[in-house]
């Protein structure tokens, strides 16, 4: 009686040492994903696809700074970072000439 209140491992057995899901996309793909996202960034909309080349870079390199660092996703966190601060830049220049004038 008391064995059916027991956490057994006979049913799951990988259960315990996988800690994060397999369905997502893997960080190859984040990597060149945020590349993508950087490149097409700097032509059209850079104040959304600047950040989401910098999530995407930040994914593909594990959430950290330490290791080995796969190009694409240093590539992709570079470009995203230069990308959202060329777009901030712009924006800004664009509201802030014109004040005071017809």
């Amino acid at each position: 009686m008391m064995a059916s209140f027991s956490n057994g491992t006979r049913r799951h057995p990988r259960s315990r040492g996988r800690t994060w899901s397999r369905t997502g996309p893997d960080r190859a793909t984040l990597g060149i994903i945020g590349v993508i996202c950087a490149v097409a960034g700097f032509f059209v909309l850079g104040i959304v696809l600047g950040p989401v080349a910098i999530v995407c870079g930040w994914l593909a390199m594990g959430r950290s700074w330490a290791g080995s660092r796969p190009v694409p996703a240093l590539v992709a966190l570079v470009l995203g970072a230069i990308d959202t601060l060329l777009a901030i830049i712009w924006l800004a220049s664009a509201t802030g000439s014109g004040y005071g004038v017809f």
